[in-house]
């Protein structure tokens, strides 16, 4: 048996549900339902924004320092004004 859930919604948000249940022609509780299914199925949806914003980045910046992977840590404290 389905199991019901009240949610207090921003009115910002209602409008905006409103508006996709009209452009839709569904149900309000459809869309809900939709979207939780989508959210949930994508795991941590924060992770994946922020790779997201990051891709186009990613493996394109050359440093030079073939063993800056390596050797981090002497690189940063190198470049501090006191060395530590």
């Amino acid at each position: 048996m389905p199991t019901q859930l009240t949610v207090r919604l921003p009115d910002d948000l209602r409008k905006a549900l409103d508006a996709a249940s009209r452009k839709s022609q569904s149900h309000n509780s459809e869309i809900v339902r939709m979207a939780l299914r989508q959210f949930l199925q994508s795991g941590d949806p924060d992770a994946k924004k922020h790779a997201e914003r990051v891709r186009g980045l990613l493996g394109i910046l050359e440093s030079g320092i073939p063993d800056l992977a390596d050797k981090h840590r002497e690189y940063i404290l190198d470049s501090l004004p006191d060395g530590q």
